[in-house]
């Protein structure tokens, strides 16, 4: 009897195994391009490192040459972020508290999101929408909830990749930047 149920917990294993190996491949294999081994900016966006122009009479307006079609433009120079939808609509831009670490310019995807979670400064943090890392170090956007800084005086620095938004700004960003969205650094 002993042997039976071995042979059976044996057989129940393979086919989970295989069965997990199969989900694997075919995830894989669907994952959209643009997300596809992109763990940093594209190479046909090098251009993008000079500083993209600007309105001189108007310094939240949508920098030329900031790209095409429905994305996120995030400024590491000026702490700006425009959601931009279909027809280069700007829908909403606002400022933002970048952390320590900057994503270097080029074109980024959202690649994972979390409702809430504790920043790597100790504070909690939601809607966080994440498109790259840097070092090791995740990069995306995020609301802090409350204005606590939860780093002890004194303590280690740490080095940080929320870009934080205002409440309001990171309930718009999550609407907005879905799995898949590109996200378009510049300086």
């Amino acid at each position: 009897m002993a042997g039976t149920s071995s042979a059976i917990v044996a057989g129940l294993t393979a086919a989970a195994v295989g069965a997990v190996g199969f989900l694997a491949y075919q995830a894989h294999t669907t994952v959209p391009a643009g997300l596809a081994g992109r763990p940093g900016p594209s190479a046909s966006h090098a251009a993008a490192a000079s500083k993209a122009p600007r309105d001189p009479h108007d310094p939240t307006a949508l920098p030329r040459a900031s790209g095409t079609g429905e994305r996120v433009v995030y400024s590491v120079d000026d702490d700006r972020v425009w959601l931009v939808g279909t027809g280069n609509r700007v829908r909403r831009t606002f400022a933002v508290n970048p952390g320590s670490v900057d994503p270097p310019p080029g074109l980024y995807w959202v690649t994972s999101r979390s409702n809430e979670v504790t920043g790597t400064d100790g504070a909690p943090v939601e809607h966080v929408v994440r498109f790259t890392s840097v070092d090791g170090v995740a990069i995306g956007f995020s609301a802090a909830v409350g204005r606590s800084n939860a780093v002890a005086m004194g303590a280690e620095p740490v080095k940080t990749g929320g870009i934080r938004e205002e409440r309001a700004d990171g309930n718009a960003m999550w609407d907005f930047a879905t799995i898949g969205v590109r996200v378009n650094v510049i300086r």
